[in-house]
This record gives C-alpha cells, sequence and structure tokens, in this order.
C-alpha cells in the first residue's frame, strides 16, 4: 500500500519531470487536510491531502474559477484520479499574520491590510459572477441556518461552559430575532467565511519607488477558501479586523472600514448607504466574535489545547470593546445580559492567565537529558522538586537515518513529531499540569522551578519537548527561562 508521500511523488511526476529535491510535511492547523512543501531545483509547490472529497471538490472548483478572474488565489496544477490529493502553487508560508508580529503597527503592516482589503472586495464580487453555490462545501447560502448555527455553536462550547444561570429559552428565542435581522441583508456575494490574518499569504515583489531605484514590496494572495458561500461581505471584514490574534487598535479597525468600502464601492460601481453598511457590518463583528469564542472553547475546555486557551482573554476584550462601544440596532434583552455577563472582570480574570514582572523572583529552569549518556539533571536551588518527564514514549525519530544525526532543533525533526507521533497530545498534558504550579509560585513569589525532560539519547524528543515548554511559557506567563540541553556535547553530528 503506498504512503501518502509516495501517492505524491506519482502525481507530481505526472505534472512535471523535475527533481524532487525534498518532500517538508507542513504542520497541521486545526482542519483534517495534511499539507506538504515539494522541492525541486527551481521552484516549489504544495500538495494537499484531504479524506474529505467534497471539500477538495469545492476549493478546485473555486480556485479554478477564481482564477480565470486573475483573482489572488493559487492555481490547482494537477489532481490524482480519486481527487484526494492535488498540486497547487505555492506562495510561501509568510502570512499577513507573520508581517504584522514582525513590524509591528506600521504604516508597511496597515498598507499590507488594506491591500487585503482591496483584493478581498475583487474576490467577493467578481468571483461571485458565474460561481455555482451548489458547489459549496455546506450551505450555498450564510443565512439564518448558518447563523444560528454560530451563535449555538458559541453557546455549547462556551457559554454553557462558564456554568451560569441565564434563561435559555429566552436567549434562544433572541437568537431567532438576531438571526432574521442579520440575514436580510442588501448584499450578498462570495463570502470567504475563515478571512483571517493567516490565510492570507505575502510574497515580496520590487516596485518602481519612482527615483530610479527598486524597493521591495509585497504582494498578498489567498488561501483555505473551501468553506466559502454566498453571504454579507461585512462577515469577511469583520473576520480580519478583529481576528484576536492580531489584536488590531481601534483607530486600524475605523480606517480599514472605511478603505474596504472606498474599495467595495469601486468594484460594484455605484454608491453605497455606508450608514446601513455599517450597522451591519456591526452584527456580523458580533457573530464572528462568538463564532471565534466557541472554537476556543471548543478546542481549549473541551479538547484541552493550550494554545486555543491562551487565545480567550483576547479574544473577550474585543468582545467588551465591542459590547461597550457599538449596538446592534436590535432589542435582544436576554442576549444583551448573556454579553454583559461574558465580558465581566469575573469571567476575564478567569481565563486570564497570571504574568511574571520585571520584579516577579521566579526562574524556570528547563532542562534536555539523556538518560544514557547523563542522567538527571541536579538542581543546584535552594526549592529542590519541579518536574521530571520521561519522552521515551514518544516515537523516537533517532531510529530512522534520515533524522539521527539531526535534533529537535532542526525543522524536519519537529515536523516529524508534530505530525507524526503523539508529542501534541503529551505536550497538552505537560502544559495543564505545569501551568498549575507556574500560576501558583508567581503569585507566591517562589524564586525556581525546574523542568526536565529525558529521553534515550537527549538529542530529539526531550530537545523538542524543552524548547516547547519554553515558549509555552515565555508567551503565556512571561516569565524567565534558563533553557539547557545537557547532553549537546555527545549529539550524533
Amino acid at each position: 500500500m503506498h504512503s501518502t508521500t509516495d501517492k505524491i511523488k506519482e502525481l507530481f511526476s505526472s505534472f512535471s519531470k523535475a527533481e524532487i529535491t525534498a518532500i517538508d510535511k507542513l504542520p497541521q492547523a486545526g482542519s483534517e487536510r495534511h499539507y506538504f512543501r515539494i522541492h525541486t531545483p527551481d521552484k516549489s509547490f504544495i500538495a494537499t491531502y484531504g479524506a474529505n472529497l467534497k471539500e477538495n471538490e469545492s476549493f478546485i472548483y473555486f480556485s479554478k474559477h477564481f482564477k480565470k478572474k486573475n483573482l489572488q488565489v493559487p492555481a490547482v496544477l494537477c489532481i490524482n484520479d480519486e481527487r484526494s490529493i492535488y498540486l497547487q502553487e505555492d506562495f510561501g508560508d509568510i502570512s499577513l499574520l507573520n508581517k504584522l508580529e514582525e513590524n509591528g503597527f506600521t504604516t508597511a503592516a496597515y498598507d499590507l491590510y488594506k491591500k487585503s482589503l482591496q483584493q478581498l472586495a475583487l474576490l467577493q464580487i467578481k468571483g461571485h459572477e458565474g460561481l455555482d453555490y451548489k458547489k459549496c462545501l455546506t450551505n450555498s447560502s450564510f443565512g439564518k441556518q448558518a447563523i444560528m448555527a454560530d451563535l449555538l455553536y458559541f453557546k455549547y462550547y462556551f457559554l454553557d461552559a462558564l456554568r451560569q444561570p441565564y434563561d435559555k429559552q429566552k436567549l434562544i428565542d433572541d437568537f431567532e430575532a438576531l438571526s432574521n435581522y442579520l440575514s436580510h441583508t442588501e448584499y450578498k456575494y462570495f463570502m470567504f467565511r475563515d478571512f483571517q490574518s493567516r490565510n492570507i499569504m505575502v510574497t515580496p515583489y520590487f516596485g518602481g519607488s519612482g527615483n530610479g531605484t527598486n524597493e521591495v514590496q509585497g504582494e498578498v494572495h489567498f488561501i483555505d477558501y473551501q468553506g466559502g458561500m454566498k453571504g454579507a461581505p461585512q462577515y469577511d471584514v469583520a473576520s480580519l479586523l478583529w481576528q484576536a490574534k492580531a489584536n488590531l487598535p481601534d483607530e486600524w479597525k475605523q480606517h480599514l472600514l472605511e478603505d474596504y468600502m472606498d474599495a467595495f464601492e469601486k468594484v460594484v460601481e455605484e454608491p453605497i448607504d455606508k450608514d446601513v453598511f455599517r450597522s451591519q457590518y456591526n452584527g456580523y463583528v458580533l457573530i464572528r466574535l462568538l463564532q471565534v469564542l466557541g472554537a476556543y472553547g471548543f478546542r481549549g475546555l473541551f479538547e484541552r489545547k493550550a494554545h486555543f486557551l491562551t487565545s480567550i482573554p483576547l479574544a473577550l476584550q474585543n468582545l467588551k470593546w465591542f459590547v461597550q462601544n457599538q449596538s446592534l440596532g436590535i432589542a435582544v434583552p436576554e442576549f444583551k445580559k448573556v454579553l454583559e455577563l461574558c465580558v465581566s472582570n469575573e469571567v476575564i480574570q478567569e481565563f486570564t492567565p497570571v504574568q511574571a514582572t520585571d520584579q516577579t523572583p521566579l526562574l524556570v529552569t528547563i532542562s534536555s537529558f539523556s538518560f544514557i549518556k547523563t542522567g538527571y539533571p541536579k538542581d543546584e536551588t535552594k526549592n529542590g522538586g519541579g518536574f521530571v518527564f520521561d519522552m521515551r514514549g514518544i516515537l523516537n525519530p533517532g531510529r530512522f537515518d534520515e533524522y539521527k544525526h539531526l535534533s529537535g532543533l532542526d525543522k524536519p525533526v519537529k515536523d516529524f513529531l508534530e505530525q507524526q507521533s503523539k508529542m501534541p497530545d503529551f505536550l497538552n498534558g505537560v502544559y495543564s499540569i505545569v501551568d498549575i504550579s507556574v500560576e501558583d509560585y508567581i503569585k507566591r513569589g517562589f524564586e525556581n522551578l525546574s523542568i526536565n525532560f529525558g529521553c534515550t539519547g537527549g538529542q530529539h524528543r526531550s530537545v523538542y519537548a524543552a524548547e516547547a515548554i519554553a515558549r509555552h511559557l515565555r508567551n503565556k506567563f512571561k516569565v524567565k527561562i534558563s533553557l539547557t540541553h545537557t547532553n549537546k556535547d555527545n549529539w550524533v553530528r
């Protein structure tokens, strides 16, 4: 039986005679699709494997339709007979979010957001022309049913997890009223559905500066629109501008919305009632904020994935600002009561981790080690104790020739552990245990905590885990870290 990689090689050979120099499996996101980057001497390509054939068909159909209209999407280059694997153009691995994190809230970053919204208007309106919405993955239109689904997603996976009292029937009645209100929007075009900065890829190009020199600028491209359907254009704008991870300034949100409306008017070639547009936009902002909270609740509170738990406070702060500064234009009293409950100081505090300051004495000492070659690291602190995790239950990359001379610092090993072992599940458990102590130690003013990861050679699994916990604790608690790989001098080279 051929592996997925073998099938990708076969498909690529039917498309091109170029030599494959490497195939990297890319980190998996929230979906069940698997992505691979194919390297050749001249360029790279993306191969996608998906068991959901209808999802594949939607993406392929949308891509071909949009590409014919010269929209900013990848070209689908080749598809296997089973329709389970397809090759597409590679836009690299730098997203709009990466650019924002790299540059901060600069003019360059703002310009990329503005350009993304201009291209979004083109995708929504030009892409809508002649599109067969029967090819959509789920509903062909984002109407009352889809809006209710997002609201119920929030109810079941976030609101109910708070275990706070509210009138369930009155809330459902308000959901019905809000769904009716928002489903009667003036404009309906192609709706991306998950238009956020991770799905906008940025590639450099050289543009003339007007003084005879060239300057590096950025071009934007869109990926992961297979869930698209017909719906209100405001939803996609809300998705991008109110993404919790990006945390855009309020001034940016306001100006970028104006930029988008200007671009929208140019593409539809007629003026729009901007007051009505903004009012409906506010409703979709709220729907998107609640849908995201539902997703964070499901992934974080039910599946116990630490990354999503750390995003909940940001999402709640977004929702709090909205509740305090915007109105819906419709009376939904129980819904309003529930929203005020969710953004109360008590609830936000529940999800906000304690964070270290410059005066916090806690130092977390993290080590990787080899049970065989170096043994347990010695704890030189006065506290003693801490954690030692045995990584030998995780599949060892060192068993395979291509990884023996690499370490947990190298990308091929990281990809292997993330995609082909139970490392993500193991680390989620580690985070849950360690976070309790770190939070308590910060509150009590303790000075030291040791966390150690051991494996056979102290080169692959333990190194990866030590790096991961250091990154997690820095991001979540802003705590001081001392990180050591004790067997580094003995690594197989």
